[in-house]
């Protein structure tokens, strides 16, 4: 009888794997490149007075004033673009702590992005790690936006973590600890940013839809809003550099990703990933025909 109790919980543990356990990728980008100088690679673009730079590391903050942000000193046709970040914790809603490419500078109402994007939230609820493609669009969100959203299978306000976008001729791959979270392809110009885009960082108040879409706006009775942000990756071909500059590969095998980093990525989606642009019936995918396909 006592064998037969005991038996349930074996089958129970078996068929029931943990799912916060990291899976290998395989690859490890961030390992490839070395941290390059914040003060040599970026120049304050807005809040001077909100953005501190201490050793290696870099602490930008939002008050009812002002948040702040960066912009690197020259523009790239693609490479991998990373960082280390640590969030803060309790109320946040309405703030975002961003990481991104853009041209909005160069082409305003007709650009490219590619996000990473923390968006706040309230205590005992997780942050939402939005990535987004924007293509020579205005950036309204609610007409061109590409949205893929995710909780992470971590804290990402106890330590550092590695933020990363691989952005070549091929496919854009998002990155978290080296494990590819989502990658969207070029399945035709129209819809692939393809003109020199500019690196940043921000800290802002996105109030009317950061947190449960405004629910809860950002409350400055906690301010100031922090983030750190250090080992900074940027490695690739800019936009002066020579046509035999290589592209930084996504993966081991050069082209795509492997099959331990699809494995990995579809993990990631499969227990993490809260919104899908393409799986949304609200949406009208005429205007992001990638999805269709």
């Amino acid at each position: 009888m006592a064998l037969l109790l005991f038996l349930p919980f074996i089958f129970s543990f078996s068929f029931h794997p943990i799912t916060n356990a990291q899976p290998p990728p395989g690859y490890y980008p961030s390992y490839r490149f070395k941290p390059v100088s914040f003060h040599k690679t970026f120049t304050n673009l807005w809040g001077p007075q909100h953005q501190s730079v201490h050793h290696a590391q870099v602490s930008i903050l939002l008050d009812k004033n002002s948040g702040s942000g960066f912009k690197s000193n020259k523009p790239f046709r693609n490479g991998y673009f990373g960082v280390s970040l640590k969030l803060q914790a309790g109320y946040t809603a309405g703030v975002i702590t961003a990481f991104y490419l853009s041209n909005n500078e160069a082409h305003p109402g007709f650009h490219d992005e590619i996000d990473i994007e923390f968006l706040g939230t309230t205590p005992g609820k997780p942050y939402t790690l939005q990535t987004n493609v924007y293509v020579r669009g205005s950036g309204d969100r609610r007409i061109i936006g590409r949205e893929m959203k995710f909780h992470l299978w971590f804290d990402p306000t106890v330590a550092f973590h590695n933020y990363a976008i691989l952005w070549n001729p091929e496919n854009i791959v998002f990155f978290v600890d080296n494990v590819p979270i989502r990658r969207y392809t070029k399945k035709s110009a129209a819809t692939y940013p393809m003109r020199p885009m500019w690196v940043y960082g921000s800290i802002w108040d996105a109030s009317s839809w950061a947190t449960e879409d405004g629910k809860y706006r950002a409350d400055y009775r906690y301010q100031p809003f922090v983030a750190m942000l250090t080992r900074f990756a940027v490695h690739g071909c800019s936009a002066y550099a020579s046509t035999h500059c290589h592209m930084v590969p996504s993966s081991p095998v050069g082209r795509g990703l492997s099959v331990r980093q699809t494995a990995a990525m579809r993990w990631v989606q499969r227990h993490y990933m809260v919104y899908d642009y393409c799986m949304d019936s609200k949406r009208d995918h005429s205007l992001t025909p990638e999805c269709l396909n």
